[in-house]
């Protein structure tokens, strides 16, 4: 019983402390509705090591079958953009082969360090970590076939903006797929206040030029949306 009562407050607090602590109040929803709502210092890589691999996550984050849904191919150029700790890179990285390239965008120096010593660890040679901006994913032009946002969405400020720009960096038959808490109470993750909805989501990347063109249904508390660019008229 006390192994289940760890497992569950892990599964509880984990990752998901990402988005209960130190959220600016100011910050919480613009008039466009697109400001982070919840903000976070991510320098401090032992504790975040913690909470992103907290092996509890596997549970519900179910990284196969996540990684499965984007239908990657050997030579892809996958954009992990926000990578954190590299939670998926091993993954990424071997869905896209010797040939494919793993870009890990992360704003927190400490974060890239971290990411590039474990892909030595790991012998992921194709993982090329990128220090990004706040407000620009600092990834070069037409570069990227899939850039995947994993819980990372809601974190992100001036989203219409950012998403317009980083449409410089996919491919025109590039896909953009993100992940996000479903804004409803769940047994896991942040509360529903934190969270920005499914339909939100599609409205904003809307904005910024995008199109829905797929949801797949393999997570069980949050959504997995997959957008492609649209075409200028």
């Amino acid at each position: 019983m006390a192994c289940l009562r760890r497992l569950r407050q892990a599964c509880a607090i984990g990752i998901i402390g990402v988005a209960l602590l130190l959220v600016s109040p100011a910050a919480q929803v613009s008039a466009e509705g697109d400001q982070p709502t919840a903000q976070h210092r991510f320098d401090d890589v032992k504790y975040w090591s913690g909470v992103f691999d907290d092996p509890g996550r596997d549970v519900w984050q179910k990284p196969a079958a996540l990684v499965a849904a984007l239908d990657l191919a050997n030579g892809m150029t996958v954009a992990d953009l926000g990578a954190g700790t590299g939670y998926l890179s091993r993954r990424l990285s071997e869905a896209v082969g010797a040939t494919g390239t793993v870009l890990a965008v992360e704003v927190e120096p400490n974060l890239l360090d971290h990411l590039r010593e474990r892909a030595e660890h790991e012998g992921s040679t194709n993982l090329v970590p990128i220090l990004a901006s706040a407000d620009n994913p600092r990834l070069p032009r037409q570069i990227v076939d899939v850039v995947l946002v994993v819980d990372t969405y809601h974190h992100i400020g001036g989203r219409v903006d950012y998403f317009r720009r980083l449409r410089e960096a996919v491919r025109p038959a590039g896909r953009v797929a993100i992940v996000d808490w479903r804004k409803e109470p769940l047994p896991v993750g942040p509360p529903p206040d934190h969270k920005v909805a499914r339909e939100q989501v599609v409205d904003e990347m809307g904005r910024a030029g995008y199109a829905l063109v797929e949801s797949p249904d393999v997570l069980p508390y949050q959504y997995l949306l997959i957008f492609r660019p649209e075409r200028p008229d």
